[in-house]
C-alpha cells in the first residue's frame, strides 16, 4: 500500500485532526474522512470517518475519535462531499465475459439492425479474407426495425465470411447464410434439446438460434487462448474496480479458470473478491477439488464453491419457460434446458458434498421446475446450511414467492433487467403475468434474501444503474407505465443492503462484510454522491471515486 512519509503531507482535514494531540492507539494504514459514512448497520447514525489497519476495519465514527488512529505513515484520503459505503458487490456477472467484451468485437454501441451492420462492416474490413468473425453484445429492444436481425441482414456485407453475433444475453445468436452453411444447418437440421433453429414458412433457418442451438456455429470461431483468458480477467476486474465493485459472484465459470484468477489475484493483477459457480459440468471435478470444503486461493480472494445450471433460456429471444403460451408468439412456451432426471443427479451430488447451487431461472415455469428440483433435494436431506440461489427469478407466479423463504432459497436478482425489459415483457407476457415480474419489493416483504447484481455483460455491468433500477424502478430517461409496477421498487436503504449484506449472506461471509463495523473485512465503496438521499437522475450521474478492497486501494480516481 502506499503511504503517507510525513504528517506534512496528510490532507488538511486530517492533519489538523493530527495536531489536536497524540495517541495511545496504533495507527491505522489507511484513514477515510467523509461527508457522509453510510455504514449499513441497523439503526446506526452514519459516520464521517472510517480506519483500517491490516485489512480490518478498526474504528468506525466521527473526525474528532479518528485522530487516536493517525500516524506518520497513515494514508489518508478525504473524500470532502462524497459518501462511503460498505463494498458494493455484483451478485451475479460473467466476469470473462467483461473482459472479452472489452477485447472483441462489442456491439452494445448498436442502435438498430442498420448500426449493427455498419458495425460488422467495419470490422470485416481489418480482418483477413475468410476468417469466422465473432461479436456479442446486440440487443434489439428499442431498435427502430423493431425486430431482431437476421441472416439475411447480414449476407450483403458477409457473403463468404462466417459471422456469428451473439445477444447481449448470451441466449440467442444471428449467424449469416455463409455461418449456416459451414456448420452444416439446413432444412432437414433437427433442433437439438434445449434449442431451436429458428426457420421462415419456407422452413429455411433465418439465422437465428436460440439457447443451445448456438452451439451449432459455435465450433467455426477460435476459442479464446488462456493467455487471451488470462487478459480478459485482468480487464474486466479493473473495469470492475474503476466502477465501484469490490466483489463479484462470477457465474458460469470453466474450472481450467479458476487458476487463472487464483493467480492474478495472487500477484496483484486481480483485486476484486470472486466467488465461483462453475458450470455444471464441471460438477466432479469440483467435488474432487474442494474435499469437503470450498476451493479458496488467490490470496484468500477467489472462492469456489458453486455449481450453475440451467433451467430454461431468456425472456427476449422467448427462451424463458412460461406456463402458458407466449402473448406475442402463441406457439411456443419457451424452452426447458434441464429435465428433472438430470436435476435431481446434479442437485443430489451438490447436496451430498455440501456444495451451492445457482439455478438459472427466468420464466414462471423455468422457477417452478428449479424450486421443486430443490425441495425434492432438501427433503431427500439436507447436510447444513447450503444457501442454495435461483439466478434472475424474473417472471415468478406470486404464488411461489413466499416458497423462496420457505425453502431458504436466496432470490439472485439483477435490477436493470426490469427497466430494460419492461419495454416488452407486456408484449411477451401480457398483463396478468407481470404482477409477479421483478418483483424485489414482493420477495423482500415475503422474508426473501435478495442478493443483487447486474448480469454483465448481459446488462452494463454499473452499480448506480442497478441502484437507479432497484429504487426508482424507471428506464434511464425517467419513463415508466402502469406495466412497469413500480410498486415493486424498494427503499435506497434497502437497495444498498442487496448490494452489500445480501451477497455476503449469499457468499456465507456475513459475518465479516457487508457493513462498515469494526472488525470487518474493509471493502469499501465511494461515490461522489450519496445514493441514499440523491433524486434519481442524480444517482445516474455519480461517479465511482474510490474502490477498496480488503483495506487496498483497488481504484482511485486521479
Amino acid at each position: 500500500m502506499t503511504r503517507i512519509a510525513a504528517l506534512a503531507s496528510l490532507t488538511p482535514l486530517v492533519a489538523a485532526l493530527a495536531a489536536c494531540g497524540g495517541t495511545e492507539t496504533d495507527p491505522a494504514d489507511l484513514l477515510i474522512t467523509a461527508a457522509v459514512v453510510h455504514t449499513g448497520v441497523d439503526g446506526a447514525a452514519p459516520a464521517e470517518a472510517v480506519a483500517v489497519d491490516d485489512g480490518r476495519i478498526v474504528y468506525v465514527g466521527d473526525r474528532a475519535g479518528a485522530k487516536a488512529f493517525l500516524g506518520a505513515e497513515t494514508e489518508t484520503i478525504d473524500l470532502g462531499d462524497g459518501a462511503l459505503f460498505p463494498g458494493f458487490v455484483d451478485a451475479h456477472v460473467h466476469l470473462i465475459g467483461i473482459g472479452l467484451r472489452e477485447l472483441t468485437l462489442n456491439l452494445d454501441g448498436a442502435r438498430s439492425v442498420a448500426e449493427l451492420v455498419a458495425i460488422v462492416e467495419a470490422a470485416l474490413a481489418e480482418r483477413a479474407a475468410g476468417e469466422a468473425l465473432y461479436g456479442r453484445g446486440w440487443i434489439e429492444t428499442g431498435w427502430p426495425e423493431g425486430r431482431m436481425p437476421t441472416a439475411a441482414d447480414l449476407d450483403a456485407i458477409a457473403p463468404e465470411t462466417p459471422v456469428i453475433l451473439e445477444r447481449a444475453d448470451g441466449h440467442a445468436v444471428v449467424v449469416n447464410t455463409a455461418a449456416l452453411a459451414a456448420a452444416g444447418i439446413d432444412e432437414e437440421t433437427p433442433d437439438p434439446a434445449g434449442g431451436e433453429i429458428l426457420r421462415d414458412e419456407t422452413r429455411a433457418a433465418t439465422g437465428l438460434l436460440i439457447d443451445n442451438a448456438a452451439s451449432l456455429v459455435m465450433g467455426l470461431i477460435e476459442a479464446p487462448s488462456a493467455e487471451m483468458r488470462r487478459r480478459a480477467f485482468e480487464v474486466g476486474g479493473d473495469v470492475y474496480t474503476s466502477r465501484g465493485w469490490t466483489g463479484v459472484h462470477n457465474m458460469s465459470v470453466a474450472y481450467g479458470d479458476v487458476p487463472i484468477m487464483e493467480e492474478l489475484a495472487e500477484v496483484g493483477e486481480l483485486a476484486l473478491r470472486v466467488d465461483n459457480a462453475l458450470d455444471v459440468s464441471h460438477l466432479d471435478a469440483l467435488i474432487t477439488g474442494t474435499n469437503d470444503g470450498p476451493r479458496i486461493g488467490g490470496a484468500g480472494r477467489i472462492t469456489t464453491r458453486a455449481v450453475k445450471v440451467y433451467f430454461d433460456g431468456a425472456l427476449g429471444s422467448r427462451g424463458a419457460a412460461l406456463f402458458e403460451p407466449y402473448t406475442d408468439r402463441p406457439e411456443t412456451r419457451g424452452l426447458v434446458l434441464m429435465e428433472n432426471a438430470a436435476a435431481d443427479a446434479a442437485f443430489a451430488k451438490a447436496r451430498d458434498a455440501g456444495l451451492q447451487v445457482a439455478a438459472h431461472a427466468i420464466g414462471d415455469r423455468g422457477n417452478r421446475l428449479a424450486l421443486e428440483a430443490m425441495d425434492r433435494a432438501f427433503t431427500e436431506g439436507t447436510p447444513g446450511d447450503l444457501r442454495w440461489r435461483i439466478e434472475h427469478a424474473q417472471i415468478v407466479a406470486p404464488s411461489d414467492i413466499p416458497r423462496f423463504a420457505e425453502l431458504g432459497v436466496i432470490a439472485s436478482m439483477q435490477p436493470s433487467h426490469a427497466i430494460g425489459d419492461l419495454f416488452f415483457a407486456p408484449a411477451r407476457l401480457g398483463p396478468t403475468r407481470l404482477d409477479g415480474a421483478y418483483a424485489w419489493r414482493s420477495m423482500l416483504d415475503a422474508g426473501v434474501h435478495v442478493a443483487g447484481g447486474s448480469d454483465a455483460p448481459v446488462e452494463v455491468g454499473s452499480p448506480l444503474i442497478e441502484f437507479y433500477a432497484a429504487s426508482v424502478r424507471k428506464s434511464i430517461d425517467g419513463f415508466s407505465d402502469e406495466n412497469w409496477r413500480r410498486e415493486e421498487r424498494i427503499t435506497p436503504e434497502e437497495t444498498l443492503a442487496i448490494f452489500t449484506t445480501g451477497p455476503a449472506y449469499a457468499a456465507f461471509a456475513e459475518d465479516r462484510r457487508g457493513l462498515i463495523q469494526v472488525g470487518f473485512e474493509a471493502d469499501l465503496t465511494a461515490f461522489d454522491t450519496d445514493l441514499l438521499s440523491a433524486d434519481g437522475p442524480d444517482i445516474l450521474k455519480a461517479k465511482a471515486v474510490l474502490t477498496v478492497v480488503n483495506g487496498e486501494i483497488a481504484f482511485r480516481t486521479p
